[in-house]
């Protein structure tokens, strides 16, 4: 038996977690929060959870005292990739389970030939997508390749030219299980004519979404490694694939504000301020470029006193070098985090290649 510790806040509940690594090796001991304990309870062929509030026999104490956290990562983590994803503590559930059977159940990080479904640089296969127009998720073929640097899905099984080309240069991928309805969703997104397009994707099988997951992310970071080859690895994979800063329904009104204000939902992706009649919409209805303040972009909070039209009570103005976008928010609580977002963009200096983005925003027609 080895024991493992994790890092708990002191917020914290703590509990004993044996895991079952396999007969020879018997069972791991850790520390583990009270939220990712009720994700080894659910595994009780690998995973065994006691509480620190439990009675401990003395072999047991004897354990803890002497047996750290090195020897199990050093045997369950010794091969994690760079780019393999490590999900915290406010990751969906499915993306925490997996981690943990690919650690001890499947002992990927042992054995590199296992890593092969998101390390080999091309994969294939059939993913449930959801339709642009119907909403209905369809049997579609995916292909992945690192060589022809593209995501290509078919709508047609023996079609010979996909539906869609995603280049690996602008590709992303989220988990979005409450959004999309499934615990497995998938949101991938991509660029075309510099606009951001979303498709929406599951499997029934948690281990095959992962796989296509961490798969994107290698070949994102493959790519990256030739593009900066003086890039250290660190510096890389915070590059491979993001969250959404912020997400969720405020209300917007034209470029004259004198139109009424409309209901949106809106996607804050780094830079770009997108919003969509729906949350689930293949395209943008619109996208808003959020520069620096160095830049003299600014977000205050209200609107202009000459705002026109019924909205909701919480106003946001995000003013910039060319006009003012105004925004309403249902809840005070809402208004609050939707400054705090756009306010950590904008105390980011812009980097150079932003410069581009922003120009090609303000000669947008």
């Amino acid at each position: 038996m080895k024991l493992y510790k994790t890092a708990c806040s002191p917020s914290s509940c703590l509990f004993t977690c044996s895991l079952a690594a396999g007969a020879a090796d018997g069972p791991v001991t850790c520390y583990i929060r009270h939220a990712c304990s009720l994700l080894h309870r659910s595994i009780p062929h690998i995973s065994r959870v006691k509480s620190v509030q439990d009675t401990w026999d003395a072999s047991e104490v004897e354990l803890m005292a002497t047996t750290g956290n090195n020897a199990a990562k050093a045997k369950y983590e010794q091969t994690v990739p760079a780019f393999y994803y490590r999900p915290t503590h406010s990751d969906c559930k499915m993306l925490r389970e997996q981690w943990i059977r690919a650690k001890y159940e499947r002992n990927e990080f042992e054995f590199i030939e296992k890593q092969e479904p998101y390390s080999a640089g091309y994969r294939d296969g059939f993913l449930w997508k959801r339709g642009r127009d119907n909403g209905q998720f369809l049997s579609r073929k995916f292909i992945l390749s690192e060589r022809e640097g593209a995501l290509k899905y078919f709508n047609k099984q023996d079609a010979r030219d996909p539906k869609a080309l995603m280049k690996i240069e602008t590709l992303n991928a989220t988990f979005q299980p409450a959004k999309i309805g499934n615990p497995c969703g998938l949101q991938i997104t991509y660029l075309k004519d510099n606009s951001t397009r979303n498709i929406f994707v599951y499997h029934s099988d948690a281990k095959e979404m992962v796989d296509w997951f961490n798969a994107i992310r290698a070949a994102r970071f493959h790519y990256l490694q030739v593009a900066f080859p003086g890039a250290s690895d660190e510096e890389l994979v915070p590059k491979l694939t993001r969250n959404f800063m912020k997400e969720g329904f405020m209300e917007k009104t034209g470029p004259k504000h004198t139109e009424g204000f409309k209901k949106r939902w809106f996607t804050m992706d780094d830079r770009r301020l997108m919003y969509f009649k729906d949350p689930l919409d293949a395209y943008a209805r619109g996208e808003v470029f959020i520069g620096s303040k160095e830049n003299s972009y600014t977000v205050l909070s209200g609107l202009p006193s000459s705002t026109q039209g019924h909205h909701w009570n919480h106003g946001i103005t995000i003013v910039t070098p060319d006009r003012k976008f105004l925004f309403a928010c249902e809840t005070e609580a809402e208004q609050r985090d939707w400054i705090a977002a756009f306010q950590r963009v904008i105390n980011r200096p812009m980097r150079p290649q932003e410069y581009a983005v922003e120009a090609h925003f303000k000669h947008k027609p």
